[in-house]
């Protein structure tokens, strides 16, 4: 059994998308005992760390293949020429492999470095068995180069005539208009589709004509890595994390009334204030550390933390939430991680983007999950009273956080028995 992995992030530096990569990879050894399992990285030191079972894969060679190459190369052809050229190099390789091969060897003859990662790619997907999607939220307009790809080789994958599935996925939004077609061109023809919030992914998935039977809601993978190291009692601390990027919208003066609030609660209860990173370095093209908007919280009240840049692996972050009785949040999976283990979160949201995901993490969970606003004029009080009430109701509702999340890794195992119905041969 071979499988290919297409993920969310390429450089393995968000624990996030990691701890999603994690889980799926263990379920597919469950449910495939002994497959050869490829993952899209550029990292593969890495992933032989973290996930050793799994071979690492280039995705630069996929990349190549699916960017308009008469136009890259050639420099010849408009844009849509191009792409309808490469969806015509995508058919004649369908169905004849060989003569497609030697196509792209002699379009990449003035760089011929290339070819090999081509030839690799080309290789472990023409022998897979399976091609699937790990979970992440990265079909959207803010990543819009990693969307194109990932869709293009599920595009391709399902010419060839592979079993393919899309796991833990948050959709949207999706308002560019040639995004949208290449989503409306792929995702109907997905096997299986997975998501982790039905709030927006529901509904856009229907527009993009995507039958409903194929679509299960199964929440976000990562909550198992998390739910397996929950604490029989809750934490004394805050945890904190806030993500600085231009996809949040969240800049200096806004990082600034955060600031305010926590510390003004932290004071008032004598508590710790823990750092709950999530993305360190590159992620998606972006360079973001979630460690240095963190340390900027904490300036002025723990000036000797690192901002928890030593927390580089999804289960030290996991354990640091265990150490807190709320957390207060920017980034999703600080979230995720957090309510995985009944910790309530107030989220703290400004693009779309982030509104999107967080209230779909909060309808999922029910309880202990509050999304504020932050071009709210108000945001600084409200924020203060939202923590002072998370930090009131913690012991009430952690149980119905914990049953929450079990009830959604239920859902992600018995959508994976279906990967297996999907793919067996």
């Amino acid at each position: 059994m071979r499988i290919l992995v297409e993920q969310s992030g390429y450089e393995l530096k968000n624990m996030g998308d990691l701890a999603m990569l994690q889980v799926l990879v263990a379920r597919l050894h469950k449910i495939f005992p002994g497959a050869l399992i490829h993952v899209f990285t550029t990292a593969p030191e890495i992933l032989h760390e973290y996930i050793p079972n799994a071979q690492p894969v280039s995705p630069f060679g996929r990349e190549m293949r699916f960017s308009p190459l008469i136009h890259q190369v050639h420099g010849v052809l408009p844009k849509g020429v191009a792409k309808k050229w490469l969806a015509l190099e995508d058919l004649i390789w369908s169905l004849f492999p060989s003569l497609s091969r030697s196509y792209v060897k002699f379009k990449l003859r003035k760089v011929p470095d290339k070819v090999k990662d081509v030839e690799t790619f080309l290789d472990v997907i023409s022998k897979a068995d399976l091609v699937v999607a790990s979970g992440g939220g990265y079909i959207n307009d803010e990543f819009g180069n990693h969307a194109n790809f990932a869709l293009e080789t599920l595009k391709l994958a399902t010419k060839l005539g592979k079993p393919t599935a899309m796991l833990g996925q948050g959709f949207g939004p999706l308002q560019n208009r040639e995004l949208y077609a290449t989503a409306k061109a792929t995702l109907p023809a997905i096997d299986l589709l997975t998501l982790r919030e039905k709030r927006v992914g529901m509904p856009l998935l229907k527009s993009l004509g995507v039958p409903q039977e194929g679509i299960v809601v199964t929440g976000d993978d990562a909550i198992e890595l998390a739910y397996s190291s929950r604490k029989p009692e809750l934490g004394d601390s805050i945890g904190i994390n806030l993500r600085v990027a231009a996809y949040s919208g969240v800049n200096a003066a806004l990082l600034e009334v955060v600031k305010s609030a926590l510390q003004t609660f932290a004071r008032q209860k004598e508590v710790s204030l823990l750092p709950i990173p999530i993305a360190h370095g590159f992620y998606k093209g972006f360079m973001e550390t979630d460690s240095a908007s963190i340390q900027q919280l904490l300036a002025g009240y723990d000036d000797t933390s690192d901002g928890g840049e030593s927390l580089d692996t999804p289960l030290k972050v996991i354990e640091q939430v265990g150490k807190c009785r709320v957390v207060i949040t920017g980034s999703y999976h600080a979230g995720v991680f957090s309510l995985s283990q009944g910790v309530p979160v107030v989220c703290l949201a400004k693009s779309q983007y982030y509104v999107d995901k967080f209230r779909g993490l909060a309808d999922q969970f029910g309880v202990g999950c509050e999304v504020l606003l932050l071009d709210d004029k108000d945001i600084g009080e409200k924020l203060l009273n939202s923590i002072q009430s998370a930090w009131h109701t913690a012991a009430q509702i952690k149980p119905q956080l914990l049953e929450a999340a079990q009830k959604q890794i239920e859902s992600g195992h018995a959508a994976y028995k279906r990967v297996y119905e999907i793919a067996k041969f």
